[in-house]
């Protein structure tokens, strides 16, 4: 059979488990959105997405990877439209550049509201995903960072992008509950870009005076 006609027949089945899975990651957002992770079992998981848990576990060894594909989701969505931004930065005071890096966190993460609190709930926020993205993200900001302040030689660039990354996360994590605590959700964002960018406003004042 040539080469062209076996790709072709073995496609439809790579679709298929393309389907599967990701009709898994969709039952298992919205079942640990609406009962906790802790209150999920796979075979919860497995009878809700209409599969035997023998199919499931041959897409996912157990609830714990389900999870982390889940937070790795979240985070590549984060780290994607964080790339974005390269290439803008000088377009735009320090303020807005600081508000924008959290209006992108809070965006995605209110979005996944439900699913965002399971997994807080459950430490698993915390647990799975943040080692391996915090050094990617917190490189995409210092690059931002860097294209807005240009050349300084005051500015701890890699102290500042880590407060900036973490200081922006801890708001938009606050952001998934803020409705229900009566917060108004912007004002909590305009004001800590508000605090953050009148900062590095300080140290590019700082740089200029040297």
């Amino acid at each position: 059979m040539p080469p062209q006609a076996d790709k072709q027949r073995k496609r439809p089945k790579q679709d298929r488990a393309k389907e599967t899975r990701t009709r898994i990651l969709t039952v298992s957002a919205h079942l640990f959105g609406t009962r906790g992770v802790g209150n999920t079992s796979t075979n919860r998981i497995a009878t809700e997405a209409g599969m035997s848990i023998g199919t499931l576990y041959r897409y996912f060894t157990d609830r714990d990877e389900i999870v982390k594909e889940l937070t790795d989701s979240l985070f590549l969505q984060v780290e994607e439209r964080y790339s974005r931004l390269l290439g803008g930065a000088v377009d735009k005071t320090p303020r807005d550049s600081v508000a924008e890096v959290i209006r992108i966190a809070v965006e995605i993460l209110v979005a996944n509201g439900p699913l965002v609190r399971a997994l807080v709930a459950d430490l698993q926020f915390y647990g799975s995903g943040i080692p391996e993205f915090e050094p990617r993200l917190r490189m995409i900001i210092k690059l931002y960072l860097i294209q807005m302040l240009g050349p300084t030689r005051v500015a701890d660039i890699d102290t500042m992008a880590f407060i900036v990354l973490n200081a922006g996360f801890a708001t938009a994590l606050r952001s998934v509950e803020m409705d229900t605590e009566g917060l108004d959700r912007d004002k909590v964002i305009d004001q800590t870009a508000d605090m953050i960018g009148a900062w590095i406003d300080s140290v590019a004042e700082a740089e200029k005076s040297r």
